[in-house]
């Protein structure tokens, strides 16, 4: 029997444009007189739909969809991942307010299979994730049963996402019911080091249940999500039999009866920069496109982070649509604007430079009878933050440029950011990226270039906000490279100050540090959406009220 996986990257909504891509892949897997070709979960109207499942508008429109691929799957078997309706109730009976009740209907996350105009079968996904960025059970109703799917030589178990993850027998149990295939559809979302954790988890199922599994995952970029593809096949010993490209579409063809001549790229995933930098190419372009931007623009101070998200764009957007604005200030180092201007040239990029000393003054004078001669202090420093993000945000209202923020997990974490200033934008690239981390993709960004693109000296001199004479970021904050791993073991690892000072670190670092985290969270709120890269991404992957009593420290 032979399989096609098509590992698809698709649009939330878009049901026109995923139903035309489903049937290219169809019509594609018919050319190479595949007899199943197996779709990502969900891969209909995308991952997660969130509340258009409330909309009956759009279950209609669903019901279309399905009904379409169903026509185009004439004489090949396609396993689609879909939203189902209970068969047993009428579309005009629909209460969206009451899914999953005896006196409404029911919607469930299946796997269907579609063959000659018809769905021939369906499996309901059995276990719902609520943890994460995940809340299936706000809208789909769980299976309580599964089924085996019966074609040619081979008895499937088809399976959704979290069903081959949660360790309670439900893959033993098809092995008994007769199983000698299992197909797994996916929409598991990228975070660094996720990729080995799979491999790991379907290497070890084929071996323990002796059954060979397929593994059809999704790719693409939804909003602070990336989707990495890497779908992947075992045999029954556990063996690699194919593994398709990640951060990229790709369409596998697989002969079960003859595996292993199956020509595939082999791939190497150590380097766990190559992952975050894939993962935030892929992101941000498919918000910018799947969202109508047409260009970017970013506020480019010489410093490590702005160069780096310059440096992204580029390479995730092309050059013709990239703006960048130098916006030198009273306490702007000719360094820097020469860092800058250098960053621009190597990207190939005329800059739009526009000074804020003026603009600065103003700001002062107008004050002046309020502020009454009180001492300059961060109130002033961070006028000079909210002017430059004034002015990108006009350039952004003028011209439809979307403004990408430059701030990174450190300073998101601490407050080292300034609300209605450099957080002032539509979506933060490096938003779950320590600034330990920042340098060493930059570092991996000038090897990986023909040329260099992050000067040197950007990398040498100590990092600095310039709000103030002679300010760097370590006359407020410890060096990072103590800070960020305080932050890991309290946010990403969850341990107590206790045992992070039994660690070896100072405690009144690490006090300030846990103190500076809560009384930032209402800052947070406020922050743009950003590419999650760890399984605790401030705002979607961790979740905390503003007014919280239990954790300031002293």
């Amino acid at each position: 029997m032979k399989l096609g996986i098509a590992q698809i990257n698709v649009t939330v909504g878009d049901l026109l444009g995923n139903t035309q891509k489903i049937i290219n892949y169809i019509n594609k897997a018919k050319e190479e007189k595949l007899d199943i070709v197996v779709f990502p979960e969900l891969a209909l109207c995308g991952y997660p739909p969130k509340d258009l499942l409330f909309r009956k508008d759009f279950i209609l429109a669903l019901k279309k969809s399905i009904k379409a691929i169903s026509e185009a799957s004439w004489g090949i078997y396609t396993i689609l991942g879909s939203v189902e309706v209970d068969g047993r109730l009428k579309l005009s009976h629909l209460d969206l307010s009451r899914q999953c009740d005896s006196s409404g209907y029911k919607i469930y996350n299946s796997a269907l299979v579609l063959y000659n105009n018809s769905i021939v079968f369906s499996q309901r996904k059995t276990y719902l994730p609520t943890y994460d960025v995940f809340n299936e059970e706000r809208y789909f109703c769980a299976a309580d049963y599964t089924k085996i799917f019966k074609i040619k030589d081979y008895k499937l178990g088809i399976t959704v996402c979290e069903d081959i993850w949660v360790n309670n027998g439900l893959i033993k149990n098809l092995v008994q019911k007769g199983v000698n295939l299992i197909v797994n559809i996916s929409a598991s979302p990228f975070y660094v080091g996720k990729y080995k954790i799979r491999q790991k988890l379907l290497t070890n199922l084929a071996k323990i249940h002796k059954i060979p599994i397929i593994y059809c995952n999704l790719v693409g970029g939804l909003d602070e999500l990336v989707f990495d593809g890497g779908s992947m096949g075992y045999d029954g010993n556990g063996k690699l039999i194919f593994e398709a490209k990640r951060f990229a579409e790709d369409f596998i063809v697989c002969d079960l009866a003859n595996p292993y001549p199956i020509k595939y790229p082999k791939q190497k995933w150590d380097n766990e920069i190559e992952e975050i930098y894939c993962a935030l190419i892929l992101g941000l372009k498919d918000y910018v496109q799947k969202n109508n931007f047409k260009k970017v623009v970013i506020g480019l101070s010489g410093g490590i982070d702005s160069a780096v998200v310059a440096a992204l764009a580029v390479k995730a957007l092309g050059k013709e649509n990239v703006e960048l604005v130098i916006m030198p200030g009273p306490y702007s180092s000719a360094a820097s604007v020469t860092d800058a201007q250098r960053v621009a040239k190597n990207l190939s990029i005329k800059p739009h430079v526009i000074s804020i000393n003026k603009l600065y003054e103003a700001y002062l004078k107008t004050l002046a009878p309020k502020f009454k001669n009180l001492p300059f202090d961060s109130t002033e420093e961070n006028i000079q933050a909210r002017i430059r993000g004034n002015l990108l945000m006009a350039l952004s209202n003028k011209f439809g440029w979307l403004v990408l923020i430059t701030g990174n997990k450190s300073e998101f974490a601490t407050g080292y950011t300034t609300l209605y200033g450099d957080m002032a934008g539509g979506f933060g690239v490096i938003a779950d990226l320590y600034k330990t981390k920042v340098y060493e993709l930059a570092h991996y960004i000038n090897k990986t270039s023909k040329c260099e693109i992050i000067p040197k000296s950007i990398f040498k001199k100590p990092p600095s906000a310039e709000l103030r004479p002679g300010q760097t970021d370590q006359s407020d904050l410890p060096p990072y490279e103590i800070l960020d791993k305080i932050i890991y073991l309290y946010i990403e690892k969850n341990k107590t100050k206790e045992e992070i000072i039994a660690m070896g670190f100072t405690k009144k670092v690490v006090c300030e540090t846990i103190s500076r985290i809560y009384r930032n969270e209402y800052k947070r709120k406020q922050a743009p959406v950003g590419i999650k890269l760890t399984p605790k991404a401030f705002v979607s992957g961790r979740l905390m009220t503003i007014t919280n009593r239990f954790f300031f420290v002293s």
